[in-house]
């Protein structure tokens, strides 16, 4: 049985990529963008298949009415897919705050505005699939990419309570952590102001992203798809092959620095915390 997806940020990048593999193998899709004309191309090609749908996440209202639209036009969703989203590159000094605020109104707002709007009729179904599209800087945070780590390190934790809060309902979630692909991503991305005192790690920091093996936008599509047809699927899981060497050595840090830290830990408890019950 064919699937119906309703996926943000459907105009580039792996949102575009995912939409194509869900169409090509006879899904159909409510593909959203800010600009529906960068689907014209889908639409003459896969016909009623593709719903293209105006949409900026932010806006409450309008992410209400397009999966309004959408339940109406298919008749039922079954992936929801929460890609829309950018990069906000600087230093934590550079951020100013409107473009903090700005990042988390469409990274993490935006996604809870979907959620929100499409859970209701995936608790009447009872069934669905959340996937929830974060990055590896959703779980180990780089320089110069506070405000787009803060963003995504907010999504993973909402996605997890939300996976325990519905599970009941026979609605899956699961997050995505992507590495780096080559989607021209750098063409939403924003930049804070630069101050020359960072531009030595900015330097360093854009070499090594020179070295780093980037992923094919067309074999994550097909990685959503074998990940959207899983009867079990995880909660969370790497696209790419960058993501478990990196938080394999990022998580042993962390293990061994609290390991390091336990005295001051039961010193900050106050008194001898109680054994465990047998």
């Amino acid at each position: 049985m064919s699937k119906v997806w309703f996926v943000t940020g459907s105009s580039r990048g792996l949102g575009r990529s995912f939409v194509e593999a869900a169409l090509a193998r006879g899904d159909k899709v409510a593909a959203t963008a800010r600009n529906t004309a960068s689907l014209d191309d889908l639409v003459t090609t896969y016909g009623d298949a593709v719903l293209p749908l105006e949409l900026d996440v932010t806006d409450k209202a309008a992410v209400f009415g397009s999966v309004k639209r959408a339940k109406e036009h298919f008749g039922r969703l079954d992936v929801i897919v929460n890609n829309a989203g950018y990069g906000l590159s600087g230093a934590v000094e550079e951020l100013t705050e409107r473009q903090l605020r700005d990042q988390l109104e469409t990274n993490l707002f935006g996604a809870v505005w979907v959620v929100q709007a499409t859970l209701p009729h995936l608790r009447e179904q009872g069934a669905g699939h959340i996937i929830q599209i974060s990055s590896v800087a959703g779980v180990s945070a780089f320089p110069l990419g506070g405000a787009c780590c803060a963003s995504k390190w907010a999504l993973e934790g909402l996605s997890e309570s939300l996976a325990q809060e519905v599970a009941g309902f026979g609605v899956k979630v699961t997050v995505v952590e992507p590495g780096s692909y080559a989607t021209g991503a750098s063409a939403g991305a924003v930049r804070a102001e630069p101050d020359p005192l960072y531009e030595g790690l900015r330097e360093s920091f854009a070499a090594y992203a020179e070295t780093l093996d980037v992923g094919d936008p067309a074999a994550a599509g097909r990685a959503l798809l074998k990940l959207a047809d899983t009867d079990d699927p995880p909660l969370r899981v790497f696209f790419g092959a960058q993501g478990n060497p990196i938080l394999q050595q990022v998580y042993a840090d962390r293990l061994k620095t609290w390991a390091d830290w336990q005295d001051l830990a039961v010193e900050a408890h106050g008194h001898t915390p109680a054994a465990p019950a047998a």
